[in-house]
């Protein structure tokens, strides 16, 4: 199994591709910090790659939890949907991002590091 990695710099599609057939098959989860722009993949869970993240010093309040699907294009590429999003005293009452701003800074991040 692959470990946990801090993607910081561009991470190829084939690379998440070999990790999500380690895992899941046809997706990886990922953590993504606002803040710093970066992101951990690779964990079973959400709250596995979180917890590094905090680790490396990260804050909770910027972390989200998203799934990758590296064979889909568009709109299918990317999931909001995570247990480690429901955060009501930021106003997320769900498993998915509400926030439309948050959703496109996670766009924009995944968009710098994928690819």
């Amino acid at each position: 199994m692959s470990e946990i990695k801090i993607i910081i710099s561009k991470i190829s599609t084939t690379e998440i591709k070999a990790i999500a057939q380690e895992r899941f098959g046809d997706m990886v989860k990922c953590v993504v910090d606002l803040e710093k722009g970066i992101m951990a993949i690779g964990g079973e869970m959400h709250a596995d790659e979180e917890a590094i993240l905090l680790e490396n010093g990260s804050k909770q309040e910027n972390l989200w939890g998203i799934n990758l699907y590296p064979d889909n294009k568009g709109d299918d590429f990317v999931e909001f949907d995570s247990m480690i999003n429901i955060r009501p005293r930021q106003n997320n009452r769900s498993r998915g991002v509400e926030n439309e701003e948050i959703r496109k800074k996670i766009l924009e991040i995944i968009s710098k590091l994928v690819g």
